[in-house]
């Protein structure tokens, strides 16, 4: 007997609603040449201010990162002393993952995490934040989550890139960012503190992704393509 067996639902293929980059094949098989590629010097910066934010708070020995897509950030957490299991909801991402990573990965839905209270030291989010459409709900599943922090790598809407990427899409040109939000880090910390109310926390934040002809590679300036923001839960 022939039997066929379609490992991925089409009806997968759409996320809260609308049709995800993450879900097509064409994308997500590129998607380390990319990093190794013209956005190499982009993720050497990512990596400091994120390792900076991050290692002030010396109670995180170990996270969870949610959206970890092939596993580019969650292998590096190893290399600052942090234990990384990874989370994404798309099967295409985890299928090159698995190869990637040898820690532990789950396929599931930021919105609804399926681990335990305080399972982990830490939640983190590497440049997937800016695809949620209920970020607050997102928010709190992490801090249920994740004991002593929240640690946000985001796409800053204050860049000149923000822009190209927008008419670039007006051509059909840029597929990855049509669903994206583009947060500030007021923006966001106007987010948190509301998925946080009533919760203490203290929130610090750097910004990179600047011309590399800029004097200074990094700045608490909200000014640049990309910047690390990281929530210090106190209760």
């Amino acid at each position: 007997m022939n039997m066929s067996i379609e490992l991925v639902n089409k009806n997968l293929r759409n996320w809260q609603g609308r049709k995800e980059w993450f879900f097509n094949r064409e994308h997500t098989d590129t998607y380390e040449q990319w990093y190794e590629g013209r956005y190499k010097r982009a993720e050497v910066w990512q990596k400091k201010v994120i390792e900076q934010l991050v290692k002030k708070d010396e109670r995180v020995k170990n996270l969870l990162e949610f959206g970890c897509g092939t596993t580019r950030f969650t292998r590096w957490w190893k290399n600052i002393g942090i234990e990384a299991t990874g989370g994404d909801i798309s099967p295409f991402m985890l299928s090159q993952a698995i190869h990637l990573f040898d820690g532990d990965l789950v396929m599931a839905d930021s919105h609804a995490m399926p681990f335990k209270d305080h399972t982990f030291d830490a939640v983190a989010f590497i440049t997937t934040f800016e695809y949620y459409k209920d970020p607050v709900k997102v928010i709190r599943e992490a801090a249920r989550v994740g004991k002593h922090g929240l640690v946000f790598g985001m796409m800053n809407r204050n860049s000149p890139k923000v822009v190209r990427r927008r008419v670039q899409q007006a051509f059909g040109k840029n597929p990855f960012y049509v669903t994206a939000t583009f947060y500030t880090p007021q923006h966001l910390i106007n987010v948190i503190r509301e998925a946080l109310d009533g919760r203490e926390f203290t929130i610090e934040w750097t910004c990179t992704g600047l011309p590399e002809w800029f004097p200074l590679q990094q700045w608490s300036v909200p000014y640049g393509d990309f910047f690390g923001l990281y929530v210090k839960l106190l209760s």
